[in-house]
């Protein structure tokens, strides 16, 4: 059995510091070495302790987590995980950690909350394990093709991703022009997160990114991103495709669950789709985008080495649902050859 993984928790609530000791505590594979109320207390402990995980809140005295973070990352990188509120405000500035390279977020629990910090030991265990060098600055990207250079086809692109997925995601939707493929994306995210999420990469990329809502159609320059919460995200509706918001149980454990909506996508556009499966714990998606390419569509995912998480790319090469393992940098540019326009038409 190996080490259990060494967490710092850092955070300005006694009570809170105390609900998240508890919550990792009950796990034996987890083991909570020191407690920090503000950035200067952590700084000491983190010199002192050496942790392989901290759990940093956002909120807080003397330097806000975010600051702290930044001097974290340039002065010794390692793996964190966010903590914050569940508010638009919480949500923005969370996002923005991910940005700096913060490892993963969880939402501080509501009142009366059944399962407080429910997943966070298992993100732990993962930013603990991972292979990811937090000292690497993130690749330049290159700015997205004209209008004149692609010309779009027939197809839609369906895309999953869970831990490290905003960054993943920024570093493909960056590489789209404006006229993109019709784009689906199911992001693991806590339900305030994903509005937040979608205004922030409608800001950064060059099509209409949005958060998706039912009976919305499916058009070209345009993405649609799953609302994190009560509902899985499909396509449907045949020769005029749509989003569809639908309830039901989780699947996978998530709820939007990303083979949801690569299930529908492989019914609905067989062959002329594009899907596309990025880092993430656990297996969801892996599954649907086997589904995918038995009915003839395109199928990409994240190599090992550029994954925050190897997880999901992972479990869906071994099924052999991925056509094409590639880096991060290169996914971009691969969805527009799959999907671009042939020249003697269309595809």
């Amino acid at each position: 059995m190996s080490a259990p993984a060494r967490v710092l928790v850092v955070d300005d609530s006694p009570t809170m510091r105390g609900l998240i000791t508890a919550v990792l505590s009950s796990d034996p594979e987890v083991s909570v070495i020191g407690q920090a109320g503000d950035a200067l207390e952590a700084r000491e402990a983190i010199k002192r302790l050496n942790p392989d995980v901290v759990t940093l809140d956002i909120e807080m005295p003397n330097m806000n987590g975010l600051d702290f973070l930044e001097k974290i990352m340039t002065l010794r990188p390692m793996p964190v995980i966010m903590v914050s509120t569940m508010t638009h405000r919480g949500a923005e500035a969370t996002l923005a950690a991910l940005e700096i390279g913060a490892f993963d977020c969880v939402g501080k629990p509501g009142p009366g909350e059944h399962r407080p910090f429910g997943d966070l030991a298992e993100k732990v265990k993962a930013a603990a394990r991972t292979q990811r060098q937090f000292s690497q600055p993130a690749a330049a990207v290159a700015p997205p093709p004209s209008v004149a250079d692609f010309r779009v086809g027939r197809k839609i692109v369906a895309i999953g991703s869970s831990t490290g997925g905003v960054e993943a995601l920024i570093a493909v939707l960056q590489k789209f022009p404006a006229n993109c493929p019709p784009t689906v994306i199911t992001q693991h995210m806590p339900p305030t997160f994903t509005k937040s999420f979608a205004e922030r990469l409608n800001r950064l990329c060059a099509p209409v990114v949005q958060e998706a809502t039912d009976g919305a159609r499916l058009e070209i320059g345009k993405i649609y991103l799953a609302p994190g919460g009560e509902r899985h995200l499909q396509v449907s509706g045949g020769s005029a495709p749509c989003c569809r918001l639908v309830d039901r149980a989780p699947v996978n454990g998530h709820r939007p669950s990303v083979d949801v909506l690569f299930d529908s996508v492989a019914e609905l556009a067989g062959r002329n789709a594009v899907g596309v499966i990025l880092t993430g714990m656990g297996r969801d998606g892996a599954a649907g985008l086997l589904k995918m390419r038995h009915a003839g569509a395109r199928t990409l995912g994240q190599t090992e080495k550029t994954c925050v998480v190897y997880g999901m790319p992972r479990v869906a090469h071994e099924l052999g649902a991925v056509e094409q393992q590639l880096p991060l940098t290169a996914i971009g540019e691969e969805i527009l050859k799959l999907t671009a326009a042939r020249k003697e038409g269309t595809e």
